[in-house]
């Protein structure tokens, strides 16, 4: 994942409502949203290093990645791939904090995790290796620390806040939320390392290229009830839609999945 929004106990009825997108190389071999034939998880997989960018488990275990872009900071070698963190986190005993903690930083490339677990949510980032858990709100992530004010993530949040102040969430909406393709100007790009012709390019909350752009949008949508929405969302490189996946869940997750 590389830009999400998420609103945590800031509506009445629904106390999670999370809309990310997914942006790759369109030659990345990737499996759509699905369970798993290996393991009690849901969620699409990156077929090149074998892991995810948003999952849940079985045991109502929620993580989401992305990376952490900044090209001035040594990057490790053989480093691990962070992909493989979702399905770490959902099959591990350890509460966050502890997996977290127990992480070596210096194995990966920078990331930032988003992770639900029994006891709440927290994120954590390998460059800041602190563990915070997370209150009632609405936050932005992307390819920085959480709630850096990049345009794109302002942006991002700033339309969640406007969904949730317009009463009831309404799915086809929220599913398509950061699907805006305006880009801020120069003078308020990050400063990455990246040439400026990529700054622009990656500022934007839906991308779009021959080479590189959003794959697909994703929504996780849970109502005070335990019931629960995931969507997926798939795109070719014109931004076309190349398909959608849909389940409706209820406790235990995985138990009543249903495909359409």
């Amino acid at each position: 994942m590389c830009l999400a929004t998420f609103a945590l106990n800031a509506h009445p009825d629904w106390p999670l409502i999370l809309v990310g997108n997914r942006d790759e190389f369109h030659a990345r071999p990737t499996a759509a949203l699905s369970v798993w034939h290996d393991q009690p998880l849901l969620g699409g997989r990156d077929l090149e290093a074998g892991g995810s960018w948003m999952a849940l488990g079985d045991n109502n275990r929620f993580v989401l990645v992305t990376n952490h872009r900044n090209l001035r900071l040594p990057k490790p070698e053989n480093a691990r791939s962070r992909g493989n963190l979702v399905a770490d986190f959902v099959n591990s005993p350890l509460t966050a904090p502890d997996f977290c903690n127990q992480l070596e930083a210096r194995d990966y490339a920078g990331f930032n995790l988003l992770l639900r677990d029994t006891t709440g949510w927290y994120h954590y980032s390998n460059i800041g290796q602190r563990c915070q858990r997370l209150g009632a709100g609405v936050f932005g992530l992307s390819n920085a620390l959480l709630d850096t004010p990049w345009p794109k993530t302002l942006r991002a949040r700033a339309c969640l806040q406007q969904q949730l102040a317009q009463g009831l969430p309404q799915p086809e909406s929220l599913l398509h939320l950061l699907h805006e393709t305006s880009r801020p100007k120069d003078a308020y790009l990050p400063d990455t390392g990246l040439s400026l012709e990529r700054e622009r390019l990656l500022s934007s909350c839906f991308i779009q290229s021959a080479d590189y752009g959003t794959r697909a949008s994703s929504l996780l949508l849970q109502h005070r009830s335990g019931r629960l929405l995931f969507v997926e969302e798939s795109y070719t490189a014109d931004a076309s839609i190349s398909g959608r996946r849909r389940y409706q869940l209820q406790r235990p997750l995985l138990v009543e999945a249903d495909y359409c």
